[in-house]
């Protein structure tokens, strides 16, 4: 396990949410049960420390910030895409 090691979890539901919020979030072994989680349940996942980091200085629960909106939609335009192809 790398020291870095850190993982957030976001939930966007387009009925109930403006924006995606965090809804998990650690580092170490927490981050690890966080990405074994997701791949047992196929939830895609996109690896960007920088971004990461930034999300870690949200709280569970928290949207995110407009000025990660952008960033955020090419992610999940991407993912969207690629469960097309799949």
């Amino acid at each position: 396990m790398s020291e870095r090691q850190l993982a957030v979890a976001l939930k966007y539901i387009k009925e109930e949410d403006y924006a995606p919020r965090v809804i998990a979030k650690g580092r170490g072994y927490t981050a690890e049960q966080i990405m074994k989680l997701a791949k047992e349940h196929n939830i895609p996942m996109h690896k960007d420390m920088d971004l990461v980091e930034v999300l870690m200085k949200l709280d569970l629960g928290e949207f995110i910030p407009p000025e990660l909106y952008k960033v955020i939609a090419e992610i999940l335009a991407y993912i969207y895409k690629m469960n097309k192809i799949a």
